[in-house]
């Protein structure tokens, strides 16, 4: 008698692995947010909104006083959104993650315990060797926000903060065209007055909103790049036709002469590039105004120097250089709320996902913001840039 055969295969019919899914167990987390200590810096990290949608998912939240005067949140404002408030610094800075702008600097690393979690800014140009060592002594695990990328690809923070001071640019050179150093113009498009010229070198997202910006308010925009692809873009993206060229001295030189306005928006690898000579600032209108928004990676313009806040403009050729580096930081509310909405959703996944471990796991674009693991290395760039010991991220949490 034959035997059915079987709807299976001989090797369906042998035991097999099975794949369980992991699940991910929920954690609370414990936030401190230190006042920031830096000259001039009066950004915080989260608003009241976000603390509260952080601290309503069972989060706990403990800010030293006065960590929001500057971006005009009060103590107030975040007790009733579910925050502690504390005096004491140290206690802030011993939460198991410490939350801030600007990076720590060597006296408030003293205060972080021992294998806590530190997210900031990096700030690799202001850093050195011995920075790192010291966080990796206290094997902490940081990430950098501005290194953080989104699932296409993107930096979010940079863009967010590139939007703001693209849009900063002009409204700073508004300003100062018409304060007493200035030559009376206004931007506007004016009925019989001939509109302000602008010229913008960086066809980026700093470059893009200054050029928005400047197109509202009526003025004639150039904009220049060595990328035809990125003048294309921005084009596209500004949706109406401005004048664009390549970085050709003789066609730059040309715009410079008639601009009222300049504005670097250029970065580069290790340096930002010297694209304006001195003699191409001697050859600008008496009166104009440089604005120059890549000071923080040594300036675009050959005569520009370091500005503060409080002291942003100095005068070259009767030519006005506002040269401060953070321009954010200028509209520290604005700058607050935008940092914020990038880090809530990602603390809210921290939490969801049962610590800062398992999303890294999980998480490539996190992922590509950490440059410290238990005191280990992660990121190339550190460790080329300073000749340290660096190891593959993937290799230590999987």
């Amino acid at each position: 008698m034959n035997q059915p055969s079987s709807p299976f295969s001989k090797q369906q019919l042998l035991p097999q692995e099975e794949k369980l899914e992991i699940m991910l167990q929920k954690g609370e987390l414990f936030i401190g947010i230190p006042k920031e200590s830096q000259y001039q810096e009066k950004r915080i990290c989260l608003t009241p909104d976000a603390v509260n949608a952080i601290t309503a998912h069972g989060h706990q939240v403990l800010i030293e006083s006065g960590a929001g005067d500057g971006a005009s949140f009060s103590d107030m404002e975040y007790t009733n959104a579910g925050a502690v408030i504390t005096r004491d610094t140290k206690k802030v800075f011993g939460c198991p993650i410490i939350l801030k702008v600007e990076p720590p600097t060597l006296a408030e690393m003293e205060l972080i315990n021992p294998q806590s979690t530190l997210i900031s800014a990096l700030q690799i140009k202001t850093r050195d060797k011995g920075y790192f060592e010291a966080l990796a002594k206290k094997r902490l695990t940081a990430l950098a926000f501005e290194y953080i990328r989104d699932d296409e690809g993107k930096y979010p923070a940079v863009r967010s903060l590139s939007e703001i001071a693209g849009i900063s640019s002009v409204l700073i050179a508004a300003e100062i065209m018409a304060a007493d150093e200035g030559n009376g113009l206004m931007f506007g498009n004016i009925s019989g007055v001939p509109p302000v010229e602008v010229v913008i070198l960086g066809a980026g997202t700093v470059g893009e909103f200054a050029a928005r910006s400047a197109l509202g308010l009526g003025a004639n925009v150039k904009i220049f790049d060595n990328s035809v692809t990125k003048l294309r873009n921005i084009q596209t993206n500004l949706n109406r036709t401005v004048y664009t060229s390549t970085l050709q001295p003789k066609n730059l030189l040309k715009a410079l002469k008639r601009c009222d306005v300049a504005i670097g928006a250029v970065r580069g690898k290790d340096r930002a590039p010297v694209l304006v000579s001195r003699s191409m600032v001697e050859n600008m209108k008496k009166g104009a105004v440089i604005i120059d928004v890549s000071i923080d990676m040594g300036g675009c313009f050959e005569t520009s120097e370091l500005t503060t806040h409080n002291k942003p403009t100095h005068e070259k050729y009767g030519v006005i250089h506002y040269a401060v580096p953070n321009i954010p930081a200028r509209y520290p509310k604005t700058s607050s709320i935008s940092i914020s909405n990038i880090f809530t959703p990602y603390l809210l996944q921290i939490g969801e996902a049962g610590g800062l471990e398992n999303a890294l796991r999980f998480d490539k674009g996190l992922r590509n913001g950490l440059y410290l693991y238990h005191g280990i290395l992660t990121n190339r760039m550190v460790g080329e840039w300073f000749g340290m010991k660096f190891s593959d991220i993937n290799f230590l949490i999987f």
